[in-house]
């Protein structure tokens, strides 16, 4: 699907999906992991994330220290050079980039520093996490960045 298609649907259904995911708290908080984990497995036969990077390009990570400290030795600076040069901290008080697309976004989607990226880029986008009711509004907000989570949700719509 197409960045700019995915957008206005998503958004379409912003409402529609974030009362779905808001229901899913009142049910048995293993079914839900149960179903989004095989909706995550399914999608992501379908679906490879080097097409899209949708995440790479719009939102930033947090970094936390080891993150921050993996990384500079990755990138053979020390660690308050690498948060004057890419971090910035937010309205949460978490370091987070201060531009993006990622500045680690490399050609054809690749990431530069994939082997020492952080452990939020490890996880993301958090739907083959256990206890996934307890991040639904993320999940929501993920709908709107992730094509990949976006159909996960549709699917389980569906069920």
């Amino acid at each position: 699907m197409e960045l700019e298609r995915f957008a206005e649907l998503s958004k379409n259904k912003s409402a529609e999906n974030k009362k779905f995911l808001q229901s899913l708290k009142k049910k048995d908080p293993r079914k839900v992991d149960d179903a989004f984990h095989q909706q995550h497995t399914e999608v992501f036969e379908e679906i490879n994330c080097l097409d899209c990077a949708n995440c790479c390009k719009t939102t930033s990570p947090i970094f936390y220290q080891n993150d921050i400290e993996r990384l500079a030795k990755s990138l053979r600076i020390r660690p308050g050079e690498f948060i004057d040069k890419y971090l910035k901290i937010d309205q949460d008080k978490d370091y987070v980039l201060t531009s993006s697309p990622c500045p680690f976004l490399g050609p054809e989607n690749y990431c530069t520093v994939y082997d020492d990226r952080p452990k939020a880029c490890r996880e993301y986008p958090h739907t083959n996490r256990k206890k996934m009711v307890q991040i639904l509004e993320l999940t929501h907000k993920n709908t709107l960045v992730c094509p990949a989570v976006f159909e996960m949700v549709e699917r389980l719509k569906k069920l």
